[in-house]
C-alpha cells in the first residue's frame, strides 16, 4: 500500500482483506455535522445503542471458591508484572505439558477496549502473542477498519493461555483453570467495552450457554461492564459468508462505545 494513499483508500484496502469490500462501505461525514473529524468512520445505525435492551447475564465475579481456592485468591491481586510471571510458571492444567510458552495477552494495559478470544494458536504459541497467524492479521484489520490499533487503546487476551493441542477447543476445565487470569486482566484494565470473540470466550466471560446467532445484536452485562459478542476471526477464515455479520458487530460494538463515551 501506497504510503501517499488517503485515509478513505486504506479503509477501502482494509474492508477488501476482510472480503467485504464492495458490499460494506464507511461513509465520509461532515465534521460539522457530526462532530468528529473528516477521517473518523461513520457507520450506518438503524438505532441507538441505548436503545438496545441489555441482559443481565453474570453477576460480580469471584476469584475464590466457597471452600477458600488459594490460587485464585493470590492471583486477584496481582499486579501485571506478577501476572505475567504467574501465567508463564501455571500448571494448573494439561495444556501447559505442549506449550512453548504461556501467552497473556498483548495491547494498551489502560485501554478502554478489551478483545478476547479463545487460546493461543501454533503461531501465537512460538511467539508468546495472542492473534498473531492468519486469524490475528483478519483481527488487525477489522480492528483498522473501525478506526482501532493493536496496542492503541485496545487489549487483545484470551480465554485460556496455553495452545490446545491441535488447536481444539479447550475444556470447560481447562477453561476453569485459566479464568482467574482473565478477571485479573479485567480488573486490572478496567475496559469500557469487551468484545468476546468465539463462543468460548463468551460462556467464559458470562459463564453462561451462548449462541452466537442469538447473542448477536446485543449488549451483555458483565459485572457492569458491557459485552458485544461476534464470531472469531479464524471461524471466519473457514466461512466466508459470515463476515458481513462480524462487521455488522464490530459497527455496533463502536456505536456502543461511542455512547459510553457520552456518559
Amino acid at each position: 500500500m501506497s504510503k501517499t494513499s488517503s485515509p478513505a483508500s486504506r479503509r477501502a484496502a482494509m474492508l477488501r482483506e476482510m472480503g467485504l469490500a464492495p458490499l460494506w462501505k464507511l461513509r465520509q461525514p461532515s465534521a460539522q455535522a457530526s462532530g468528529e473529524s473528516a477521517d473518523a468512520p461513520q457507520v450506518d445505525a438503524p438505532a441507538p445503542a441505548q436503545a438496545v435492551p441489555q441482559v443481565q447475564v453474570a453477576a460480580e465475579p469471584t476469584t475464590a471458591t466457597a471452600s477458600g481456592d488459594e490460587r485464585a485468591s493470590a492471583i486477584a491481586v496481582m499486579d501485571w508484572a506478577q501476572l505475567r510471571a504467574s501465567v508463564a510458571a501455571c500448571r494448573a492444567c494439561d495444556l501447559c505439558k505442549d506449550r512453548q510458552q504461556a501467552v497473556l495477552g498483548v495491547g494498551d494495559e489502560t485501554a478502554d477496549w478489551l478483545f478476547v478470544g479463545e487460546g493461543p494458536g501454533a503461531e501465537e504459541d512460538r511467539r508468546g502473542e495472542p492473534f498473531v497467524g492468519q486469524a490475528g492479521k483478519l483481527l488487525d484489520a477489522m480492528l483498522a477498519a473501525i478506526g482501532l490499533q493493536r496496542g492503541r487503546d485496545v487489549y487483545i487476551a484470551n480465554a485460556v493461555k496455553c495452545r490446545p493441542a491441535g488447536n481444539r477447543t479447550p475444556t470447560a476445565e481447562e477453561m476453569a483453570a485459566c479464568r482467574p487470569y482473565l478477571e485479573r486482566q479485567i480488573a486490572l484494565l478496567q475496559p469500557r467495552l469487551i468484545v468476546a470473540l468465539g463462543r468460548p470466550a463468551a460462556q467464559t466471560l458470562l459463564q453462561s450457554e451462548i449462541k452466537i446467532s442469538a447473542a448477536r445484536g446485543r449488549l451483555f452485562d458483565r459485572a457492569g461492564i458491557p459485552v458485544v459478542i461476534t464470531y472469531h476471526p479464524a471461524y471466519l477464515l473457514r466461512t466466508l459468508n459470515d463476515k458481513a455479520k462480524a462487521w455488522e458487530d464490530l459497527c455496533f460494538a463502536r456505536r456502543t462505545m461511542a455512547g459510553l463515551k457520552l456518559k
